[in-house]
């Protein structure tokens, strides 16, 4: 007699995406994370982690769902291991106020020191954008200092836009180094 696994044909898993398919739906999760973290550039890092997440293979669709939809699982991920990495540090809860009645609404003033330090930051960031190769620091100036659209910094470049995003994914790593 057989049983039911024996029986129930076995069906090949789906073809791995196309790169073409998979980028076709970066603009959404670009905007999704923007969304939910309010950070721009580290959006755009956690989307490029995603995707060469998926090019290395650590991580790989199974087709139990919709790829957009194992896209935004695998990007949720992310952001839960960027949480654990910071270790609590930048939470996005509302925390009490100091008379403890409530969420705190509004955000407190920086104080000097916070000040002077932030423009120190600045410029740190600033002399490093300036040390980059000439090709990752036109893509940052043209992109992020500028708010120059994908399209107009690719053809400002003569550059793809996944060419775009390897540059920015770089450029961001030399800087946080």
């Amino acid at each position: 007699m057989l049983n039911a696994a024996q029986t129930t044909p076995v069906t090949a898993p789906p073809p791995a995406p196309g790169w073409a398919e998979l980028a076709s739906h970066r603009g959404f999760l670009v905007r999704w994370t923007r969304q939910r973290l309010h950070d721009p550039a580290l959006a755009e890092d956690l989307v490029h982690d995603v995707f060469e997440a998926v090019a290395t293979g650590r991580a790989v669709f199974g087709g139990r769902a919709a790829l957009r939809s194992w896209l935004v699982a695998v990007l949720k991920h992310k952001i839960v291991d960027l949480a654990r990495q910071r270790g609590g540090h930048d939470s996005l809860d509302a925390h009490d106020d100091d008379d403890g009645e409530g969420p705190q609404l509004a955000c407190p003033q920086p104080r000097p020191d916070e000040i002077a330090e932030q423009r120190q930051r600045l410029r740190r960031t600033l002399a490093g954008i300036k040390a980059l190769p000439e090709g990752l620091r036109r893509a940052v100036e043209l992109r992020l200092l500028n708010d120059d659209s994908t399209e107009e910094v690719c053809r400002a470049l003569a550059i793809s836009e996944q060419n775009l995003f390897v540059r920015l994914h770089r450029a961001r790593r030399v800087l946080a180094a």
